[in-house]
């Protein structure tokens, strides 16, 4: 696991990434999940959109943003909906058997769920065959979701 760390911080240059507060199965830093961002503006305006502070609903020990009232309440009524995969950590490190950080502005809705990714360069490598890197990363979330490794 620790050769795979690092060999993992010389291909993305992960030096000066923000912790992560509590390693868990979502990715949450201070209790916040998506870095604050608001997880139903992925499907409504297609971008990422900073959530307000006054804005928040709490799902499963984590704190997540909104950026108005009625994105919280289309949250609520189905929270499984907008919830990123694999718990908010890279879909590219999951598709390699690993939690990575990620950048919320790094994104993607693919059939009806949202994939999160370390950076839009990493985004782009996902991208190039989004099928089988779902498949891969589908097969690896069971194994490493309670994992307290996570690269930076």
């Amino acid at each position: 696991m620790r050769r795979r760390l690092v060999l993992l911080a010389g291909v993305f240059g992960l030096l000066g990434r923000r912790a992560v507060a509590a390693a868990g199965v979502v990715n949450a830093e201070d209790g916040v999940g998506i870095a604050g961002h608001d997880p139903v503006a992925y499907f409504t305006e297609t971008r990422a959109v900073a959530g307000r502070a006054d804005v928040t609903a709490e799902h499963q020990g984590v704190t997540y943003r909104f950026a108005s009232a009625a994105n919280r309440a289309a949250f609520l009524a189905e929270p499984g909906r907008y919830l990123p995969q694999y718990g908010g950590y890279c879909a590219y490190g999951m598709a390699r058997g690993y939690k990575a950080v990620v950048d919320p502005a790094a994104f993607t809705v693919a059939s009806g769920k949202l994939y999160l990714n370390y950076n839009r360069s990493i985004a782009g490598l996902w991208q190039g065959n989004r099928a089988r890197e779902i498949q891969r990363a589908d097969a690896h979330w069971p194994k490493v979701m309670d994992s307290p490794d996570v690269a930076r």
